[in-house]
């Protein structure tokens, strides 16, 4: 099936050499980075994690987000998303691509994560998500290719693949309940130190994943002759709004146990976040992008007669995809290290070549993702009789 991905439209070849000179920029960068270490970054004594670190946070939450279409599909026997279930794992393999990415510059020198096999510690919580990141990234890789070939050929998927799609089930709450873990297990860091963090991270990705899912589905319907069906959009979009009225839910309890019980150190990282701290107000109109942009997609999605609207549901789906991406992917992080155990502010901004080399992540990960769906869309077509 491979080959079908060899041949395409000058705009598929377009974006395949975009990516490719993107991906070369940013690796000029990380090549400097090698040269001279993470002082090219933002990072410092206090703020030692940054930009990296808080994009793999993301991402995993992405790549978690196809057992929102694996779920219903195989537990409900919903068949509506029978076009997209392959995109939304091949999305998951993508995501799982950036995110070890961005574990692999952020430890500066590559060959540090070979400490993790070699020296494997049980007792960490790094140890346990390396496992089941690669695991998760080997279900979908299995999964996924296997069901393709088997649809191409007009068959059911093998009857060992069952087991495996229940295993990448649990397997996707696994991988960001892990990476929750390591956050919710550090008690010096007051912002991150909530029971619900685990519930939050899963709440996130499960309204920002599909909502990406959707956004690039409806993009990939506008430019070539696949239709995901209005069912499966109706369905998908419907679960994003479930998920979101969740996570709004479970950030102003957050807010709530923080300010009602007074403790300074819960409180200090959302002051610091919403109105700064001794000046440092770095990250305010972020965060109050978010806050507007995320209430404002809800005001979209809830009334059932706007969300499915498909001209304003994009609009919806982008207004939550930057909240989201501005809550987890940059305000996490640093509030969790601001203020600092010496209650004083460390600002942090990620420099020039950090975004440069977080670009080359993404850009590899669209590459990855252009040349699946490229794949699984030649197949569908070929079946409907559009190829």
């Amino acid at each position: 099936m491979l080959e079908k991905a060899l041949k395409g439209s000058p705009r598929y070849w377009g974006l395949l050499f975009a990516l490719l000179a993107i991906i070369g920029l940013g690796a000029g960068f990380y090549l400097y980075q090698l040269t001279v270490g993470l002082k090219v970054t933002g990072m410092s004594r206090d703020v030692s994690w940054g930009f990296y670190i808080a994009q793999f946070t993301y991402l995993v939450g992405v790549a978690a987000s196809a057992v929102m279409l694996v779920l219903p599909y195989y537990f409900h026997h919903f068949k509506a998303f029978s076009k997209m279930i392959i995109l939304g794992e091949f999305l998951a393999i993508a995501s799982v691509v950036m995110c070890l990415g961005f574990i692999v510059v952020d430890i500066g020198s590559p060959q540090r994560m070979l400490n993790v096999m070699l020296y494997p510690t049980p007792h960490s919580i790094l140890f346990w998500d390396m496992i089941v990141l690669n695991g998760y990234l080997l279900l979908n890789l299995v999964i996924g290719w296997t069901s393709l070939s088997a649809h191409r050929k007009k068959m059911d998927p093998p009857k060992w693949v069952k087991p495996l799609v229940y295993t990448s089930i649990i397997w996707a709450f696994s991988i960001h309940t892990v990476t929750a873990f390591l956050y919710a297990g550090l008690p010096g860091r007051h912002y991150w130190l909530t029971a619900i963090m685990a519930a939050r991270f899963l709440a996130s990705a499960f309204c920002s994943g599909p909502a990406i899912l959707l956004l690039l589905t409806l993009l990939l319907r506008k430019l070539t002759k696949f239709d995901p069906g209005k069912e499966a959009i109706k369905a998908l979009s419907t679960i994003i709004t479930y998920a979101m009225c969740v996570n709004v839910f479970f950030f102003l309890l957050e807010v709530f146990t923080s300010f009602y019980s007074n403790i300074p150190g819960h409180m200090a990282p959302l002051v610091y976040l919403f109105s700064g701290i001794d000046g440092h107000a770095e990250l305010v109109p972020f965060m109050w992008t978010a806050t507007i942009l995320g209430l404002g997609s809800l005001l979209f999605l809830i009334p059932p007669s706007i969300r499915y609207n498909e001209k304003a549901l994009p609009i919806a789906l982008i207004a939550l995809v930057i909240a989201t991406w501005i809550d987890k992917g940059m305000g996490l992080i640093v509030a969790g290290f601001n203020p600092t155990p010496f209650e004083t502010i460390t600002p942090y901004m990620p420099t020039v070549p950090e975004l440069l080399i977080s670009c080359m992540i993404y850009a590899t990960g669209g590459l990855v993702l252009t040349v699946l769906w490229k794949v699984a869309k030649e197949v569908r077509l070929e079946l409907e009789g559009k190829g």
